[in-house]
């Protein structure tokens, strides 16, 4: 069975792609961008306002935003008749991550002359992902390729859980923001102790809280991961200063100890999908120093002190 499939998160791009149906693709969102060639695919949602300035600017912006729209995304509805897609993958876990669930049933009842099955997507831990896989399988008609999926992302999770048993386990905060600080929370936690480290401030399974400098001061973790929600590895880097302008900076033992990292959260962090298993190798090696992830040091992550 084939479909044509308009996919509005980057993540549930990547697992039609994982599941061999990239070549059911007939449109994506604006982020889309993995694996390499679905940048072609016609651009189906776009943000009503493009995220420019600092972090604060950034998120005073979207919040102005919310009061008046249901996300921060609009459907492009010439696009969608375009496309015509008979299944659109689409989300209603955060407003700010995509367009909203309500949006796209109402542009798919006004602008397709035809019945279209709409998935939509809400995980908030790595439970929830490997069911959004099965659940996205299962509409593509491959669901045995989506049970193999899963075992593969299950296994190589397991194995990493094996290597780091018995060794030190530092303690280690996320951050999914700058200003305000957020803490990572929904599936964040879960990575983090499979990569052999204890997680402080993000609550697994629950949404990014909001922090003030001083509960990150209290916390003082081992290792600090700086992964801003939608930013690569280079404009990650560049809200490093806001943290190190912070009176307390140089006084946290992450700091002083060289063990501040930046991870690319747009490729990893962020996105449920195939390559939070890279994710959870990548936060290994953060937290132990070696491991698969390195390889994707410089890359996909680095040290900042």
């Amino acid at each position: 069975m084939s479909r044509r499939v308009a996919s509005l998160l980057p993540s549930t791009t990547e697992i039609v792609a994982a599941l061999g149906a990239v070549d059911q693709l007939v449109g994506r969102s604006h982020e889309c961008d993995h694996p390499p060639g679905v940048e072609a695919l016609p651009v189906i949602s776009r943000p009503r306002r493009e995220p420019v300035g600092t972090s604060a600017e950034i998120h005073r912006g979207v919040q102005e935003l919310l009061q008046d729209v249901l996300s921060i995304y609009r459907v492009d509805s010439d696009a969608l008749r375009a496309a015509a897609p008979e299944l659109i993958l689409t989300q209603d876990l955060c407003r700010v991550c995509a367009v909203a669930e309500d949006e796209v049933v109402a542009a798919a009842g006004q602008h397709l002359g035809h019945e279209v099955e709409i998935l939509t997507s809400s995980p908030l831990t790595l439970d929830a992902v490997f069911a959004d896989v099965r659940r996205v399988a299962q509409a593509l008609g491959v669901a045995d390729a989506g049970d193999d999926l899963v075992a593969r992302m299950q296994q190589r999770l397991a194995d990493l859980r094996q290597r780091v048993s018995g060794r030190p386990t530092p303690t280690l905060i996320l951050l999914e923001w700058v200003d305000p600080l957020m803490a990572g929370g929904t599936w964040g936690p879960e990575l983090i102790e499979l990569a052999g480290a204890r997680p402080l401030l993000g609550v697994a399974g629950g949404h990014s809280p909001i922090l003030g400098f001083d509960a990150l001061r209290d916390a003082d973790p081992d290792i600090l991961v700086v992964s801003p929600c939608g930013f690569d590895l280079q404009r990650a880097l560049a809200e490093v200063p806001l943290l190190s302008a912070q009176p307390g900076w140089e006084e946290l033992r992450a700091v002083r100890n060289g063990r501040v990292a930046v991870i690319d959260g747009s490729a990893y962090v962020n996105r449920p999908g195939p390559r939070l298993v890279e994710t959870a190798e990548i936060l290994a090696a953060v937290a132990n120093e070696r491991g698969a992830g390195t390889r994707f040091e410089g890359v996909g992550w680095r040290w900042v002190v």
